[in-house]
């Protein structure tokens, strides 16, 4: 059976998301990051990085939230593009996240409301907002041509985005209508929600 290693209060969750669309049976390790567990030896020999999330598919081992979606997705043939030029798109798509928005919005969310008040630094949540909007305007331009960002269909470059843009949930997205729209149509699927619960459960 697949064994995943990492909390939902991770990047984990973009693989819970990936695993409950594929309806796939999966034991779960909820490492959290840095944790105790993420040190051990067992788990350095898994990923050196001693970062989650970590997936071990039948002695096949591979990290990164990224690849481990886009990996599984076509493994399972589902949610993956079917041609070479979505399948571009979708690289495309993760990759950029990866650059332009992911830590961004964590810095940006955490220095104005996630973090306790004292440990708030406004200069670092200014700085991050001034990478979030060019980036928010990029995503909103290709989302104004087309509903789903690697084809006609949501796709494992919805998911990806998406699921990395946890936290934009919480912002005020209405200078950036469809952006709003699509991130909120991505996390209403049932197994968004599923993951999403799973972060959220106290």
């Amino acid at each position: 059976m697949l064994r995943l290693y990492g909390s939902a209060r991770s990047r984990g969750l973009r693989t819970l998301w990936m695993l409950g669309e594929l309806g796939l049976q999966y034991e779960h390790k909820d490492y959290l990051p840095r944790s105790a567990e993420t040190k051990t030896p067992e788990f350095r020999a898994m990923n050196p990085n001693g970062r989650v999330p970590v997936i071990d598919d039948g002695g096949f081992v591979l990290s990164e939230s990224m690849a481990i979606n886009l990996y599984l997705a076509k493994k399972h043939g589902r949610l993956y593009p079917a041609d070479a030029k979505n399948e571009a798109l979708t690289w495309q798509w993760s990759l950029w996240e990866t650059d332009r928005l992911d830590r961004q919005i964590v810095n940006y969310v955490n220095h104005t409301s996630a973090l306790p008040a004292a440990e708030r630094k406004p200069e670092i949540a200014q700085a991050a907002w001034a990478e979030v909007v060019p980036a928010l305007d990029v995503l909103e331009t290709a989302l104004a041509k087309a509903q789903w960002l690697a084809g006609t269909d949501f796709s494992v470059a919805d998911l990806n985005v998406a699921s990395a843009l946890y936290r934009a949930l919480s912002v005020d997205l209405a200078k950036w209508p469809k952006v709003k729209t699509w991130l909120e149509r991505c996390w209403e699927r049932p197994a968004a929600k599923k993951a999403r619960a799973m972060r959220e459960q106290p």
